[in-house]
């Protein structure tokens, strides 16, 4: 994994204001080698146990806004606290973790270090978090439109309404369908194939032209 290793000092630089000292309190506290990761799509974050005299790891991707990077970081901390309570003798994301995350989201939260609209969109994590961060498809909207840097013509598949027409990056055009839980069942134009699409996919909106005989 390409990676990053930065001086506790500098990771002031990745977290929103008034939360450095808090985070880094807990870092200390149980000893963390914490690595900024570069941009993986497949996870936001990483946590690996202590074990034979390592120390406790956790790898957060850097290109996240403040708000994003911070959540995540406090998602593999709640790992972490759930670790040096009972070890290997619960699940990963059962109720032990979901205690320990809820805390250090109602604490941070506390702290004043989050926008309105991002402690209203925390609630449902708060109440029963999700284990992955597709789980949180409303916060992660929410959270991302604080990215400082927004694509052009750019928009979550989302906010688009049903029966659009849609391009994905690789430039495969969709007509997107109904929600499947955290998903839309979207067809393929070309082969008539369906597909069920993440509701966070970025994609480029398109417009259809009618052209009519006379």
């Amino acid at each position: 994994m390409a990676a990053i290793e930065h001086p506790l000092k500098d990771l002031e630089r990745f977290l929103p204001e008034n939360s450095f000292e808090k985070v880094v309190a807990y870092l200390q506290l149980y000893k963390v080698h914490l690595t900024v990761a570069k941009s993986r799509k497949s996870v936001l974050g990483d946590y690996r146990h202590a074990h034979q005299g390592s120390n406790h790891r956790i790898s957060v991707n850097g290109n996240l806004n403040p708000y994003e990077f911070l959540i995540t970081l406090l998602h593999e901390i709640g790992h972490l606290l759930t670790f040096e309570k009972y070890k290997n003798k619960v699940d990963p994301h059962g109720r032990e973790w979901k205690g320990a995350y809820s805390k250090l989201l109602v604490d941070f939260i506390g702290f004043g270090v989050f926008p309105d609209e991002i402690v209203k969109a925390l609630q449902k994590s708060i109440i029963s978090p999700a284990a992955t961060a597709n789980g949180e498809t409303d916060l992660l909207l929410v959270l991302r439109k604080y990215n400082k840097q927004q694509k052009e013509g750019v928009q979550h598949l989302s906010a688009l309404p049903l029966g659009a027409l849609f391009a994905l990056e690789n430039g495969k055009v969709f007509k997107k369908g109904a929600l499947r839980r955290k998903r839309f069942a979207c067809v393929e134009l070309k082969t008539g194939l369906q597909y069920t699409v993440s509701a966070l996919t970025e994609v480029r909106a398109l417009t259809v032209v009618n052209t009519y005989d006379n």
